[in-house]
């Protein structure tokens, strides 16, 4: 009997049509022969002001990221790559999210999820995410702190690292030095770092920002979680701008992205590098293997 080959189903929404998205994503699907992949690109045909940004197409980017969660939900899609959207745009539109992450979150009715940006071996997890930076602080708390590290010892025991080694960021320089320069280190992140210890996870910290995620390249962790978005961000896109993805957490449904924005400055030019959004759909494709093997 010919044994039956898997097929993986992987929606790529447009993202916002005036930017990069639609060129990275024919780009991606023809850079190789994917394997026992059927893609199904979301969003219309006709591109309107290439480089601008406008309410209509950040209204055409949620529409089909609407339409990919549908997918995903229905069983229709076995996971969703998501191109980059325009939060300038959405904010015109008067659509009231800040960004994929709580939009899908919303659309699947997920209380518990987390971003997550992994790219050449350095995996970070946000405890908030597109926050003003004077927000940040008094975002804080000891349950938000303690979510992104068991979200993050759930991933990496998906990715086969059951008791993988968690490295937690301090907030402020030194990582409060000792409460000199704040205390949120020890009155918030360091009580939140016990309680995952208590409930058996492998984590350290909290560890000043600024040699943390050295100490991750050298293998110290196999994963950070920063206090806040360009604390994670500003190191991982250092390290892996090219390639970076974006996993969403929590989600009953599987979601990537590249980690990088729309482009404007680029977009119709045909020189957008495609690269980023090849490994969100190669990460796709592997969760979801995953996914089908564990069920």
């Amino acid at each position: 009997m010919e044994k039956r080959t898997e097929k993986y189903r992987i929606g790529i929404t447009c993202g916002d049509i005036n930017g990069i998205g639609p060129e990275i994503a024919r780009k991606a699907i023809s850079s190789k022969d994917w394997k026992n992949v059927e893609f199904t690109l979301v969003g219309p045909e006709n591109l309107p002001s290439l480089g601008k940004v406008e309410a209509k197409a950040s209204i055409i980017a949620v529409e089909a990221i609407e339409q990919a969660v549908r997918g995903c939900l229905r069983g229709e899609l076995d996971a969703m790559v998501t191109a980059p959207i325009c939060k300038e745009g959405l904010k015109l539109a008067g659509i009231d999210y800040p960004g994929h992450t709580e939009m899908i979150a919303a659309l699947t009715n997920t209380q518990r999820y987390g971003m997550m940006l992994m790219g050449k071996g350095l995996c970070v997890m946000l405890v908030t995410r597109h926050l003003p930076l004077r927000e940040v602080a008094d975002a804080l708390t000891q349950e938000n702190i303690l979510e992104a590290i068991e979200l993050t010892a759930e991933a990496l025991e998906a990715f086969g690292l059951p008791n993988g080694r968690i490295g937690v960021c301090g907030l402020n320089p030194h990582a409060g030095d000792g409460g000199a320069l704040g205390r949120e280190e020890s009155e918030i992140i360091s009580p939140a770092i016990e309680a995952a210890r208590a409930n058996g996870l492998n984590v350290a910290g909290p560890v000043p920002a600024d040699v943390i995620f050295f100490q991750a390249l050298e293998n110290k962790f196999d994963a950070v979680v920063a206090m806040y978005h360009d604390q994670g961000l500003g190191p991982l896109k250092m390290h892996a701008f090219d390639c970076g993805v974006n996993i969403t957490l929590g989600l009953p449904i599987i979601r990537t992205s590249p980690d990088h924005g729309t482009a404007f400055d680029i977009a119709g030019k045909g020189i957008a590098d495609p690269t980023s959004m090849i490994v969100a759909i190669e990460t796709a494709i592997a969760l979801a293997k995953r996914a089908k093997n564990d069920g």
